[in-house]
C-alpha cells in the first residue's frame, strides 16, 4: 500500500469507526509501528488532522473539539514524476513573469511543498537547477493584469487608456476582453474594440489604466478569433494572408528546419541542403525582424515586395551605421 492510499484508509478508518486501537490500524494497514507513528504525525502536522489518542477507549480518535487550522485531506496525490512535474510547472509560471504571476503563484508554491512534505521531489533544489532567461520583455503596470483577468473569467467589458507605440497616438475605449497571450516575453490581450467594431490586439505594457464596466463583454467564437490573430506570422492580426517564401543557407538550414514559425508553415530542401520555408503574413513588420536577425544566411524570395522592403531595410541601416 502506497504512502498517500495509507493516508486515505487511516482517515476513512477514523471516520467510520470513530475508535481505532492500534493494533487494529497495524493489522488493516499492514506496516511496523514506526511507520504508523509516522503517518499520524504526518497528519497531524502537515495536514492538520485532530487526531488524538483517547487513553480512556484505548484508541485513536479525531477530535471534533478541537481548534486550528481546517483539517482536510488534499484532493490529488502525485508520484515522484507527477511531483516534480507539479514543481517545475509552479517554478515556470513565477520565472515567466516575476513581477505580475509571483504574487499569485507564491501561494500556490507553498501549498504544493506542504503537501510534498518530505517526500522524495527536493521542491527547493528543483527550483534552483530551474531558470527562465528573458530578453525584451516590457514590464506590464500590475495594477492592470489582475483586473484584466478578474473580467476575462467574469466575462465583462474594460474601459481602457490605450498608447499604441507604433502611431505614438492615446486613445480611450471600451474592449470585450477575450484571451490573454504570452508572445516573446510580453503579455497582450485579444478583445473586441467598441470603439472600432472589430477585433484588436493590445499590449498590455501599453494599457496605462482601465477599470471594469457594469456590462456583459461581447463574445466571440474561438473560430473566429483563431482565424483573425492566428492567421499569420506573429502577434501582428490580419485577414489579409499573404505566403512569403524564404531560403536560408545550408548552415542555418539545421535550425530552421527544426523551428515551428507558423502552424501552416511549409518547408523543404533544396539539392545545395539549403531550407526553403513557407510561412503566411499578414503584417511585414515583425516577419521582416525575424529576417533580419537571420542576416547573409537568408534570402526572402517571394513576394517581391517584402524583398524590396527588407532591402530598404538594410541600405537605411548601412547608411546609419558607414559613418
Amino acid at each position: 500500500m502506497r504512502d498517500a492510499e495509507r493516508l486515505y484508509r487511516i482517515d476513512q478508518m477514523l471516520n467510520d469507526r470513530l475508535v481505532v486501537s492500534r493494533n487494529e490500524l497495524l493489522a488493516e494497514l499492514g506496516v511496523s509501528w514506526a511507520t504508523l507513528k509516522r503517518d499520524l504525525a504526518y497528519l497531524r502536522d502537515r495536514l492538520h488532522a485532530p487526531v488524538v489518542y483517547d487513553r480512556e477507549r484505548g484508541g485513536y480518535r479525531f477530535d471534533q473539539a478541537g481548534t486550528g487550522p481546517r483539517y482536510e485531506l488534499p484532493g490529488l496525490w502525485f508520484s515522484e514524476a507527477e511531483a516534480a512535474a507539479l514543481v517545475t510547472m509552479s517554478h515556470l509560471l513565477l520565472e515567466l513573469d516575476s513581477d505580475l504571476l509571483a504574487p499569485h503563484i507564491r501561494p500556490l508554491a507553498a501549498r504544493i511543498d506542504a503537501i510534498l512534505g518530505d517526500g522524495k521531489v527536493d521542491s527547493a533544489e528543483l527550483r534552483r537547477r530551474i531558470r527562465i532567461a528573458r530578453s525584451g520583455a516590457r514590464p506590464a503596470a500590475n495594477h492592470v493584469f489582475p483586473g484584466i483577468g478578474a473580467a476575462l473569467l467574469q466575462r465583462r467589458r474594460i474601459h481602457i487608456r490605450y498608447h499604441a507605440r507604433g502611431s505614438d497616438e492615446t486613445t480611450e475605449r471600451d474592449v470585450s476582453p477575450q484571451r490573454l497571450i504570452h508572445y516573446r516575453g510580453n503579455w497582450y490581450l485579444d478583445a473586441w474594440c467598441h470603439l472600432r467594431d472589430a477585433l484588436r490586439n493590445f499590449s498590455l505594457d501599453g494599457i496605462e489604466s482601465m477599470h471594469p464596466l457594469d456590462v456583459p463583454a461581447q463574445d466571440v467564437a474561438d473560430a473566429e478569433l483563431d482565424a483573425f490573430f492566428g492567421s499569420g506570422f506573429g502577434i501582428f492580426s490580419g485577414q489579409t494572408v499573404r505566403w512569403a517564401r524564404l531560403r536560408f543557407s545550408a548552415e542555418r538550414a539545421r535550425w530552421i528546419s527544426a523551428e515551428n514559425w507558423h502552424s501552416r508553415q511549409r518547408g523543404q530542401f533544396d539539392e545545395a541542403g539549403r531550407y526553403v520555408l513557407e510561412v503566411p503574413y499578414s503584417d511585414p513588420r515583425e516577419l521582416l525582424g525575424e529576417v533580419l536577425r537571420h542576416g547573409g544566411s537568408v534570402e526572402v524570395l517571394d513576394p517581391p515586395d517584402l524583398r524590396q522592403m527588407l532591402q530598404a531595410e538594410l541600405q537605411a541601416a548601412l547608411a546609419i551605421n558607414s559613418g
